[in-house]
């Protein structure tokens, strides 16, 4: 029998930043399964106990408020400022306003805050042990992700710019990634990158 993903629902009506948030977490957390609604209606109507965490815009929370506040340690408020203020103060909120980087950095942090050595987490689907990049490519990556650009990379590996360039192509082919953001994450989640170096 195969082991049931956990469930992950992101409420807001704003379809685009639906599409974005559930492919990032599909990134950071490929073991949950996220489900997505425009209305609270729609969750209401799917199981919404059924749920470990609930990503909800901040308009559909305050209009909601009894049944968030009962599942106050479920609920990440997507919210588009920082300075959240008084009104959602005793939820954790996640601002969407901000870089990509800046995103996947509050993503990976929640993660491992929240789940620390992978407590109340199923077993990631990758093995760790099968690591297909060499040694080399492993320092460029971990350069990569803390913000180097080729040129300097290459200065601090003592290699040509070209090197540099070919590592990079293939580093990103072998672990089939297609952004810098996405390296990013796998570098986190395989312990390659500490979450506070980049």
């Amino acid at each position: 029998m195969t082991e049931r993903k956990p469930k992950v629902a992101i409420i807001d009506p704003n379809t685009l930043a639906v599409l974005g948030l559930k492919q990032l977490l599909q990134e950071v957390m490929p073991f949950l399964s996220i489900d997505t609604f425009g209305t609270m209606g729609e969750l209401q109507a799917n199981h919404p106990d059924d749920y470990v965490h609930f990503f909800v815009a901040t308009n559909i929370l305050l209009a909601n408020r009894p049944f968030f506040s009962e599942r106050r340690r479920k609920t990440i408020v997507l919210s588009l400022s920082l300075e959240n203020g008084s009104q959602l103060a005793e939820f954790r909120c996640l601002c969407i306003n901000v870089p990509e980087q800046e995103l996947i950095r509050s993503l990976l942090v929640m993660e491992q805050q929240g789940h620390s050595g992978g407590r109340n987490l199923p077993s990631h689907p990758i093995a760790t042990s099968q690591n297909p990049l060499s040694d080399r490519e492993i320092e460029v990556m971990t350069l990569i992700v803390q913000g180097y650009i080729n040129k300097e990379i290459a200065s601090r590996l003592c290699i040509s710019l070209s090197t540099v360039v070919t590592h990079r192509k293939n580093i990103m082919e072998k672990l089939g990634k297609k952004s810098v953001s996405a390296l990013t994450i796998y570098a986190v989640m395989h312990g390659y990158v500490d979450i506070n170096s980049i």
